[in-house]
């Protein structure tokens, strides 16, 4: 089952997606802090709500989480190019709901910054809260998974050895269009890539994680409670535009998009800001 948060003529809903279509959910405006997967499960398809997914808009698949956090350096490929040891630990950093845009919305390029790079990663959404969750219950904490793209300012990302300052700019990460209940889709091997302008930038398959999305969820619950909403993007793989010769940056006019096999797509315009 796949579902999407959206809005239609000034209304926000969350829908079931049949096909081209969205089925809305009596009684939940997004997905978030109140969604587990019984309330998603449950809830009463409104039928004669149905709408076509082209005359909607999209939102991010999960708006308002409370806590987002990225991983860094999670494919073997990525911490070999970035001339790095492989991590014993995950590399963690936060982004905000601020950061969040929808699947197919422009990125704006911040006038501050000149590389801006592309990371496509999974993202995983959180459906049952949990602290200090075993690694063997913690796929029974997922609602759901979905598709990112984790914007990164790296002239920002290393003017100190921490990362936040160029990860968490407002409206720069897209994630959505769905999300994919894990009944859905297998996810042991599936595909993950990015392509920029028709070019193939990055290509892996998720066996290729470092740290599976169950360590994850286990690391992260031992210092902080998941709640339902909170999102875990699990990192990129090889190929990203600052590691390249030459490098490669996002500009004005560039088409980017993000596809993990059996979750979906992101896709984007990148736009210069614009001038005042």
């Amino acid at each position: 089952m796949s579902y999407a948060t959206y809005e239609h003529r000034g209304v926000r809903r969350v829908g079931e997606v049949q096909g081209m279509a969205l089925v809305p959910l009596d009684g939940i405006t997004e997905i978030g802090a109140d969604t587990t997967p019984e309330v998603l499960a449950n809830a009463d398809r409104n039928s004669r709500g149905r709408v076509d997914i082209d005359v909607v808009r999209l939102l991010p698949v999960v708006p308002n989480p409370s806590k987002v956090f990225c991983v860094g350096l999670n494919y073997r490929e990525h911490v070999t190019e970035t001339k790095r040891e492989l991590p014993a630990y995950p590399v963690l950093f936060p982004k905000y709901a601020a950061s969040l845009i929808a699947a197919y919305d422009d990125i704006v390029l911040p006038p501050e910054s000149t590389q801006v790079d592309y990371e496509g990663e999974l993202a995983v959404i959180i459906g049952r809260a949990g602290r200090r969750i075993a690694e063997t219950d913690a796929l029974d904490h997922v609602l759901g998974y979905s598709v990112a793209n984790d914007i990164t300012m790296r002239d920002f990302q290393y003017k100190t050895h921490q990362w936040m300052q160029g990860k968490a700019w407002d409206a720069s990460t897209p994630i959505g269009p769905f999300l994919v209940t894990p009944d859905a889709v297998d996810l042991s091997s599936a595909g993950i890539r990015t392509v920029l302008n028709g070019e193939k930038v990055q290509e892996s398959d998720l066996s290729m994680l470092i740290f599976t999305v169950a360590r994850l969820i286990a690391e992260i619950s031992t210092f902080t409670a998941l709640t339902p909403g909170d999102v875990i993007l699990t990192g990129t793989p090889g190929g990203v535009g600052y590691r390249r010769d030459p490098q490669l940056f996002l500009h004005d006019g560039d088409q980017v998009s993000v596809e993990v096999d059996g979750v979906g797509v992101v896709r984007n315009l990148i736009r210069a800001a614009p001038t005042s």
